[in-house]
């Protein structure tokens, strides 16, 4: 059987090659990944001239169909999003109305298109909001047809009105390692399942 395929979409705010937090988690979750043996690659949406909208391609230069097609390639979605005044980042809004287009998209059997596929999310920030952003994701990804695992979310969330990132602690958070290995185990456990026994 073919690998279990994994893509990240980075939705920093941040664009190359600056560092970033979302790029630290993003990273770690993926290593997880392929420690179950996944297929992995990350895409930081911002430095991909995404255009805003709501359809499979909005025209010249716009670089969502590239991202698209590795979408539909992966049996796994990562979406990591900074936490910015209480939300996820306007990047990883954008993402969701793109893939609102795959509403209308079928397979061969008449299945919407993202059905056999499994979506996780990863959330970082100094700020509250961590759960609220993954709910609005979880919904979105759910709306359109990614299959949401167990615990498939994984956060960091720094002190209140403090200015310390992810990507500046010594070491990563006991509670958030688990987190993502929980995911990661989850993730890679339904994207087989799927795989093997797809929806009707």
């Amino acid at each position: 059987m073919a690998e279990i395929r994994a893509l990240a979409l980075n939705c920093t705010l941040t664009k190359s090659p600056e560092p970033s937090s979302t790029e630290l988690l993003t990273t770690q979750i993926l290593r997880a990944l392929a420690d179950l043996g996944a297929q992995t690659a990350q895409v930081r949406v911002i430095d991909e001239n995404v255009a805003p909208g709501v359809e499979k391609d909005m025209g010249e230069g716009d670089g969502w169909p590239g991202i698209r097609e590795q979408i539909l390639a992966s049996d796994i979605l990562v979406i990591c999003s900074p936490i910015w005044m209480g939300h996820m980042s306007s990047v990883a809004q954008g993402v969701l109305e793109r893939l609102d287009a795959e509403l209308s998209e079928t397979d061969d059997a008449g299945r919407p298109i993202l059905f056999g596929k499994v979506a996780v999310t990863g959330i970082v920030g100094n700020e509250d909001g961590a759960h609220k952003a993954t709910a609005d994701l979880y919904q979105g990804l759910s709306d359109v047809g990614f299959t949401l695992p167990a615990q498939g979310g994984t956060y960091w969330v720094g002190e209140a009105m403090q200015t310390v990132d992810y990507r500046d602690l010594d070491e990563t958070p006991e509670a958030v390692s688990s987190a993502t290995t929980m995911l990661a185990r989850n993730a890679v456990h339904l994207a087989t399942l799927l795989r093997e026994h797809p929806y009707p």
